[in-house]
């Protein structure tokens, strides 16, 4: 298996090349893997990057014979190369006498000179060919270009003696030599296709729209195949629609070859596609105990009620004790793995979802008997009605602002931890259960479709809650735990296994959960530490901060929660429409795991939070990463 070598001479490219990657070294050269089979680049120009790496194992290709030929006579019969450049002289005269060669008709190592003498002393080191295919660019007029550089060619000779050059396309190329573990980099002609893009100016044949379509899907297969495949190509809005699920990193480049001076700044895209590995994780999916059907059902955003049978598939595949539910949200997670016998330490960052596993997670035996649930309902002690004053006309009528009062009031005056989870959790899945929607986003009841938890007083939602929640109640054995705070913070020993389901990133919608449910959140905190924004028309107040706003934010959170939790064995949900891509994710957790599988899995969001959403746009593939190492199976 290759590795980036420490170069024993300095190879640098043989021609100057439009279009070559030089200058975007930097930037790639970081993305390269550490371990590979072979180095393979089907498109390689003037091989900037091949001469950077001068890898002990290669296959470097083009389409262009006369470039081969050039490479293939550097390699073996540099000598002759040099001998031939010694003869030529950097004069108008000589220069349109060498192009009038017709180079087939030459000797190799003659014409490998010539390509190299044409190409140092014409107009910008172009390569075009008329439509006779005969080199038609004019003399450079440069002093004293360096045509016959007998060191460098010596260094690339060396390099370029331990490849395998290959005049062909780049598919046949590729399904000939690309194997599983090798590194591919593909430097495509550019888009937009026109009759001045770089492909013309080397070599007779067309690379249209169609091809670069073609091309995506070959970079799927080299990835399904197991190569790790580095592209390149401009920032055109086609690549970022071929290559949307793979990481794309724009850079600033120059044109060089461009006549017109404002048009030679460019924006360049390095696309890195990481390789599918094997699959060691087998899954199956099998019945759920029957506690787990007793969780009381919840419309709340982001819920994964509807993947606990996939999530628990992966997750049974391990042996574990501990398990950590990082996100909680509604909390169905956290519970399904009580009731598998697990202790659980459940987490998030709003109240709310705290209160809930407090009330179904952490609380073993107590319940809240019915009577005590109907008693919180009787006004015994005058409110400070806040709600009543503060949300009037918004989401409730005022009865029932009024009855939220007294709950408030009643339920702060409960001593016991658990009983007041429970009566907590109530209050907010009856508030969630009167509201069209489920969420208080907008004021009114404009989305009323008439459904019969719409039509039951806010009383009977609050009894039927409490019943639902006394239900839910268990004792699985174990010290679970429910806590509320950062998830970075988190202060726990090494869990054994840990599952994280973030707020989902994406540039077409907003994660906000506190912006949805900022009122039953206010109920859960009872607005204690938090301001309302009395200008909005939902008073709602500042949404808590956090990383997953953005994307860069995402990525790095990513990051630091998998190197806190290297040790344990890590499950993660995110969606398909989210950023980061799928390739960055397994690319962050493959820092910290020696094995990171991707499960996708078809799925509907019940409702969808798109801005513009069309119904389509709710249909995604969810992801369950995971990350463990060869000692968790």
């Amino acid at each position: 298996m290759a590795v980036k070598q420490e170069k024993m001479v300095q190879a640098k490219p043989v021609l100057k090349w439009a279009g070559g990657k030089t200058q975007m070294l930097s930037n790639i050269m970081p993305k390269i893997p550490v371990r590979f089979g072979k180095y393979i680049e089907p498109f390689i120009g003037g091989g900037a990057l091949f001469f950077e790496l001068c890898p002990e194992q290669a296959v470097v290709a083009d389409s262009n014979p006369e470039l081969i030929n050039m490479y293939q006579q550097v390699a073996d019969h540099v000598d002759d190369v040099i001998s031939y450049l010694k003869e030529y002289k950097n004069t108008k005269e000589d220069f349109y006498s060498v192009r009038s060669l017709e180079w087939t008709e030459l000797k190799k190592e003659e014409a490998a000179a010539r390509t190299i003498y044409l190409n140092k002393t014409c107009f910008n080191g172009l390569y075009r060919v008329n439509r006779s295919g005969q080199f038609n660019v004019p003399f450079g007029k440069y002093k004293a270009p360096k045509f016959c550089d007998k060191d460098a060619l010596y260094a690339a000779s060396e390099v370029l003696k331990k490849a395998t050059i290959k005049c062909g396309d780049y598919l046949s190329i590729l399904r000939e030599y690309a194997e599983e573990n090798d590194f591919v980099f593909l430097d495509p002609p550019y888009l937009p296709i026109s009759e001045y893009s770089d492909f013309k100016r080397y070599t007779k044949e067309q690379f249209y729209e169609e091809d670069h379509i073609q091309l995506a899907y070959e970079v799927k297969r080299l990835q399904d195949l197991g190569c790790h495949v580095i592209l390149t190509n401009s920032n055109h809005p086609l690549v970022h629609e071929l290559y949307a699920d793979y990481k794309i990193e724009v850079v600033q480049t120059k044109r060089y070859i461009s006549c017109n001076g404002n048009k030679r700044n460019g924006e360049d895209v390095i696309v890195d596609i990481l390789p599918k590995k094997n699959t060691i994780l087998k899954t199956m999916l099998q019945p759920l105990p029957e506690q787990v059907l007793k969780y009381p059902p919840t419309r709340f955003m982001g819920s994964k009620s509807k993947l606990l049978p996939q999530i628990w598939a992966v997750a049974s595949r391990f042996t574990f004790d501990t398990a950590v539910d990082l996100f909680s949200g509604s909390g169905i997670v956290g519970y399904m793995f009580k009731a598998q016998g697990k202790k659980v330490i459940s987490n998030d960052y709003m109240v709310m979802c705290a209160v809930f596993t407090k009330a179904m997670v952490e609380n073993n035996h107590v319940i809240l008997p019915l009577e005590e649930a109907k008693e919180l309902l009787a006004r015994e002690k005058e409110s400070d009605h806040f709600v009543e004053s503060t949300f009037q006309g918004l989401y409730f009528t005022d009865q029932e602002n009024a009855i939220i009062d007294v709950l408030r009031t009643n339920i702060s005056r409960i001593h016991d931890p658990y009983k007041h989870a429970i009566a907590m959790t109530a209050l907010i899945r009856a508030c969630i259960k009167k509201r069209p929607r489920g969420i208080f986003t907008y004021i009114g009841d404009r989305y009323n479709d008439g459904r019969k938890d719409l039509k039951k007083s806010l009383e009977q939602q609050f009894l039927e809650a409490v019943e639902s929640i006394n239900e839910a109640v268990f004792d699985n054995g174990k010290a679970n735990i429910s806590e509320y705070g950062d998830a970075m913070a988190l202060k726990v020993k090494q869990p054994d296994l840990v599952y994280i389901d973030p707020p989902y990133y994406s540039p077409l919608s907003d994660n906000e959960y506190v912006r949805r449910y900022h009122f039953v959140e206010g109920l859960a905190r009872d607005w204690k530490g938090v301001e309302i924004q009395e200008n909005t028309v939902t008073k709602k107040f500042k949404s808590y901060p956090t990383p997953f706003s953005t994307r860069k934010g995402a990525a790095d959170a990513f990051d630091k929660l998998f190197k806190k939790f290297a040790e344990s064995i890590l499950i993660v949900s995110y969606s398909s429409n989210s950023q980061p891509t799928q390739d960055e994710m397994v690319g962050l957790m493959a820092k910290y795991k020696e094995h990171v599988e991707v499960i996708p899995i078809d799925y509907t969001y019940s409702f969808g939070n798109q801005k513009c959403a069309k119904t389509n746009r709710n249909k995604v593939q969810e992801y369950l990463f995971v990350g463990f190492n060869g000692s968790n199976i």
